[in-house]
């Protein structure tokens, strides 16, 4: 009976419904993976620019990494271990504008910021760190007195004016900055701007390594930041605790990057991700009542048609579930589009086109455990929905159905 009505129903109108359906099912799936996606993309760029697989920082009662230099020769040893980079750390001013003569009543253009000595290509290879200059040049190793800035300390890229974010106006490639650094001062050219969304890295100044260390007073090597990049097949949390069994963790805080990411990333990740599922279940419940209302105006329609099959001796539990697996049937090819549609365009699609957040670049964050889990509870919602229609109108009367009263 299930499969007459629907070979006998307008094609128009089955099309419809099933189009109905797939966009309920990708109401469920899209409208909480972009959410969801949004923080993940954030999640991906801190990991991929700052924190690396293994994230090794200072102690909080120290100023620096102690035996840095021993440190990282036994990451070297260590199976797994694809590359690393050390960074070397220190706060400083930068100052623009120094050489125009200002009144004792006005306040210099300066910035309180964090100054960063890495080696270039170390650096490039492990946070990808040349792939987001999106303005002038990458570091090179004898690149003595330039830098590159992080886009958020420049007004272009932070249209804001808040004490808390200060940036520079009129500042670009090429511009002369002033530099101070424990006392230690020196100009500065700004060879390239680095964007890569990441508060960390886009409100620092990187110098190359050499340079810095000099600067800074640290000629023994001991650094502020180490970050690994391990093989894809390597477990974090085994290189984490082989370094801490190795005794270096009196020396450093030693972490993967889940343990390092800041919280308030995991809070908004399942912030969102509830407000997906909340978006996607009002979606639900509208296609729903839609079933509802298509299955009910059917079984009114065919009153004598399910009249006479009851006075003919066909059960009232077969018509009622002839009704039921039609809307399952609605509900099976609207959620089969919506899984191709999903894995098959729409992950890949913002995975190599992600959407351009200003904090980040969302992706589609789409799960097949996720996506069965959806499909389950359209297909209780459709049952519900197809049920309680054909049960009202089969419940009549059988005499008054077939005389249409």
């Amino acid at each position: 009976m299930a499969v007459r009505q629907i070979r006998r129903g307008n094609i128009w109108a089955n099309a419809l419904i099933v189009a109905i359906m797939t966009l309920t099912f990708l109401n469920l799936i899209v409208v909480s993976g972009i959410l969801v996606g949004l923080i993940e993309g954030a999640v991906q760029a801190i990991n991929r620019h700052y924190l690396g697989d293994i994230f090794i920082s200072t102690l909080k009662e120290k100023y620096y990494i102690e035996k840095t230099p021993g440190l990282v020769s036994y990451i070297r040893s260590l199976p797994g271990v694809e590359d690393y980079t050390v960074r070397y750390i220190e706060g400083g001013i930068i100052e623009k504008d120094y050489k125009t003569s200002r009144k004792s009543t006005e306040k210099s253009d300066e910035i309180s910021t964090l100054m960063s000595g890495i080696d270039p290509e170390r650096e490039a290879q492990v946070s990808g760190l040349r792939d987001k200059v999106i303005k002038g040049s990458y570091l090179e190793e004898n690149d003595f007195d330039q830098v590159i800035i992080g886009a958020l300390l420049l007004k272009d890229y932070l249209p804001i004016d808040s004490p808390n974010f200060p940036v520079f106006e009129n500042v670009s490639i090429g511009s002369k900055l002033r530099i101070t650094i424990n006392g230690n001062v020196r100009e500065v050219t700004v060879k390239g701007i680095t964007y890569t969304k990441v508060d960390e890295v886009d409100r620092r100044v990187f110098f190359p390594e050499k340079q810095f260390r000099g600067i800074i007073g640290r000629y023994d090597y001991n650094a502020d930041e180490i970050v690994l990049r391990l093989s894809p097949e390597t477990d974090a949390v085994s290189v984490r605790d082989t370094i801490l069994a190795a005794g270096f963790g009196e020396f450093a805080k030693i972490q993967t990057r889940e343990d390092a990411e800041p919280k308030f990333i995991k809070d908004m990740k399942e912030t969102f991700n509830l407000l997906g599922t909340i978006i996607g279940s009002i979606g639900l419940i509208v296609a729903s009542i839609t079933i509802f209302i298509i299955i009910f105006i059917n079984a009114i329609m065919r009153r004598k048609f399910i009249g006479i099959l009851k006075g003919v001796g066909i059960h009232s539990r077969a018509i009622e579930f002839a009704y039921v697996l039609q809307s399952l049937f609605y509900a099976f090819l609207g959620s089969l589009f919506g899984v191709l549609i999903v894995f098959g365009f729409l992950e890949p699609y913002f995975q190599e086109n992600p959407i351009n957040f200003p904090f980040s670049d969302g992706i589609l964050v789409a799960t097949p455990e996720g996506a069965a889990w959806r499909v389950a509870v359209l297909f209780i919602f459709t049952f519900v929905a197809g049920y309680i229609p054909a049960k009202i109108v089969v419940r009549q009367n059988t005499l008054d159905a077939i005389l249409g009263r």
